[in-house]
C-alpha cells in the first residue's frame, strides 16, 4: 500500500467531505437491512393500518415483536427520516408519503423490492467474491431467492407507472397500442421472470394475447400462478420455460410438439416482441435479437426496456449510474458471464445496444421514449 508522497499535503475539508459522505452510506447500508425486517415483520403495515402516532409498546403488541427491539428500530427509521418523533409524546408517525412507499402494496410507488434486492445480494456476497476472483459467472438462477422476488416487486413499481400510460403509445407513433386495444395482437415478452411485465399488459389489451418466456423454471412457475390469481385464463396469457433464443413461435407448440415451418412463421409470428430490462444480461444478445426478427411478423415491432443510460461512463457518474452499476457489478455482467456471454452490463447505453439490434438483422431503430430509471428502444426489420 503506498503512503503519500512528502510533498503531499492533506486537504482536511475535503477528507471530511469524503468521511460524511462514508458515513451517510453507512447509516443507509446498515438501514437497508432494518427496512428489510420492518416489511417482514409487517411493521410499516401496522403502523400505517393503527392511522395515528404509535409507541414502541403499541408497535410491539400490535406485530407480537419484542418492545426493546422495537424501540431501537424506531429510532433508527426516524434518523433517517422514514418516521417522524415526538419527543413530547414519545411517539412514532409513519407519514402518508412514507406509507405509499413502505406499507402500501398496491401504491405506484411501492419500493420494498429494491430493500429484498439488497438482501440477497448481502446474503450472496461469497458468490460474488467468487467470482471476483475466477472470472466465472453467476447464473440468474443461482441467487438467493429474495432476488427474484424483489426484482419483481421493484420492476412493478416502474411498469406500472408507465407500461401502458407511456411506454407502449410511444411505440410506431401509436400505431401499436392501437392494435392492441382494437384489433388485438400476439405478443411475447422474453426474459418476462414473474410475469411482472407480461401480466401488466394482459390486463392493460384484453383484446391481444400474451406469451411469457424465461429459462427460469421457478419464475415461470410463480408467474403462472399469479396469472391465474389475477384472474387471467390461458385464452389471454400463457408462460413457457425458454430462453431468448430459442423461445417458440407459440406455446401451442410447445404443448403439441409441432415444429412451425418457415411459411407459419412468417404467417403467425408475433406482432410484438419486448425484452424488459434483460437484454443486456443475456448470453447472446445478438443472437437474442436474430431470434426475435425470425419470429416477429413483417410489421411486428420489438420494444427493449434497458435501464437509463448514457454512452459515456463518465455521464453516468451520478446517483442512478451508482446503483445500476453496483447491480450491474452483482447480477447483470454475472448472468451473462456464467454463459460466457458479452457481458455488456446494465449501462450499456444507447450504442451498445443499437450495436446488437443491427448485428441481429433489424434495419430500424430509435429510442421511442425514456423515464429517469428505463429507456424504450423500438427496433422494426
Amino acid at each position: 500500500m503506498s503512503s503519500p508522497s512528502p510533498s503531499t499535503t492533506m486537504d482536511n475539508g475535503k477528507l471530511q467531505q469524503f468521511m460524511a459522505k462514508i458515513l451517510s452510506d453507512f447509516g443507509g447500508a446498515a438501514s437497508s437491512i432494518l427496512v428489510y425486517l420492518g416489511d417482514k415483520l409487517g411493521l410499516y403495515k401496522a403502523m400505517s393500518d393503527f392511522g395515528k402516532p404509535i409507541t414502541s409498546q403499541e408497535l410491539a403488541s400490535l406485530t407480537g415483536t419484542s418492545e426493546r427491539y422495537i424501540r431501537e428500530w424506531l429510532a433508527n427509521q426516524a434518523a433517517g427520516g422514514y418516521l417522524i418523533y415526538d419527543p413530547s409524546s414519545q411517539r412514532y408517525t409513519l407519514p402518508f408519503e412514507q406509507a405509499q412507499v413502505l406499507a402500501n402494496e398496491n401504491s405506484p410507488v411501492y419500493a420494498i423490492g429494491g430493500f429484498q434486492v439488497m438482501m440477497s445480494l448481502y446474503r450472496d456476497e461469497a458468490k460474488i467474491l467468487g467470482a471476483f476472483k475466477t472470472g466465472k459467472g453467476i447464473a440468474w438462477g443461482d441467487h438467493d431467492k429474495d432476488l427474484f422476488e424483489g426484482t419483481g416487486k421493484f420492476a412493478r413499481l416502474l411498469y406500472t407507472a408507465n407500461l401502458a400510460n407511456s411506454w407502449i403509445p410511444a411505440l410506431d407513433n401509436g400505431r401499436v397500442e392501437h392494435r392492441l386495444k382494437e384489433r388485438g395482437l400476439k405478443v411475447a415478452d422474453i426474459g418476462c421472470g414473474y410475469g411482472i411485465s407480461t401480466i401488466l399488459m394482459a390486463k392493460a389489451y384484453p383484446n391481444s394475447k400474451f406469451y411469457g418466456f424465461d429459462n427460469h423454471p421457478a419464475s415461470i412457475e410463480y408467474a403462472r400462478n399469479k396469472a391465474r390469481e389475477e384472474g387471467l385464463g390461458e385464452d389471454r396469457i400463457q408462460f413457457e420455460v425458454a430462453s431468448s433464443t430459442n423461445f417458440p413461435l407459440l406455446t401451442e407448440d410447445v404443448s403439441s410438439g409441432l415444429t412451425s415451418s418457415d411459411e407459419r412463421q412468417e404467417a403467425e409470428g408475433y406482432d410484438l416482441i419486448a425484452f424488459f430490462d434483460c437484454l443486456h444480461d443475456m448470453e447472446d444478445p445478438q443472437r437474442a435479437a436474430a431470434h426475435a426478427l425470425k419470429t416477429l411478423k413483417p410489421d411486428g415491432t420489438v420494444m427493449i426496456v434497458e435501464p437509463f443510460a448514457n454512452d459515456k461512463l463518465e455521464d453516468n457518474l451520478n446517483p442512478t449510474g451508482r446503483m445500476m452499476y453496483a447491480a450491474s457489478t452483482m447480477v447483470c455482467v454475472p448472468a451473462s458471464l456464467s454463459q460466457n456471454g458479452p457481458a455488456l452490463g446494465a449501462q450499456a447505453g444507447e450504442a451498445g445496444i443499437l450495436q446488437v439490434v443491427k448485428a441481429g438483422g433489424f434495419k430500424r431503430f430509435r429510442r421511442a421514449t425514456q423515464t429517469p430509471f428505463n429507456i424504450v428502444y423500438e427496433a422494426k426489420p
